[in-house]
Formats: structure tokens, sequence, C-alpha cells
């Protein structure tokens, strides 16, 4: 007979265990879950108004640009004016003329606005 309380209170406390931890991992999902909309909803809020603000600037608008797009412009080493006069984007092989009535081109290694007198290591010399 005690052997079957013991049996009984091992169950029992693998089955509190058991729903404790999925408790515990389900709310964590759902906190997760619910936060992460509202971070994005805050950084819509934040960001449209710059729209405005932004429009007569293009090259500097990186609303619509990943921040891994933003770190492979930093690994790229980019940078807005180049301090080689010879070397600069508009004369590089990769670079993406802009569209008519764009004020910047881009680059095929990065997406986002890239100005044509900005540099990157990657420069390669038009053929």
């Amino acid at each position: 007979m005690q052997m079957e309380n013991q049996g009984l209170s091992r169950r029992y406390f693998i089955k509190k265990t058991v729903y404790t931890s999925a408790s515990i991992l389900g709310i964590g999902y759902i906190l997760n879950a619910c936060n992460s909309p509202q971070s994005d909803h805050e950084n819509n809020e934040k960001t449209e108004p710059e729209n405005d603000s932004t429009s007569k600037n293009a090259c500097e608008d990186f609303s619509n640009v990943s921040e891994t797009e933003l770190k492979k412009r930093e690994q790229f080493g980019y940078v807005e004016k180049t301090s080689i006069p010879e070397s600069r984007c508009s004369n590089c092989q990769l670079w993406i003329a802009p569209k008519e009535n764009q004020e910047c081109g881009g680059c095929m290694l990065f997406k986002g606005p890239v100005y044509d007198d900005g540099y990157c290591t990657y420069w390669a010399p038009q053929a």
C-alpha cells in the first residue's frame, strides 16, 4: 500500500513538472509574440513622420532597409564620400544608376540608397 502512494506521488510530481514547464514556455512564447508586433508598430509610427522629412533627401532614407543589409554596408566599408577621387560608386562596375527622378543609385552588393560619391572596399572599375 505504501508503494502505491509513492508511485502516485512520483506521477503527480512529474505531471505537475511537465505542466508547469509547458506553461512557462507557453507564456514566454505568447509574451514574445505580443511584444514583436508592438515594437514593429512603434517603429512604424516613428518612421512615418521621418519619411516626410527624408523625402527631401532620399539618400538618407533607410526605412525600407533591413538591419542585415545595413550590417552588410558596414562590412563592405561603405562610406558616403570617398577619400579616393578616382574610385567612387558612380564609376564602379557594381553601381546601379539612379532611376528617373531619383537622387541616389544603388549597389549590387547590398540594398539601400548609395551616393554616387560613395565608396566601399569592393570597388571595381567599370569595364
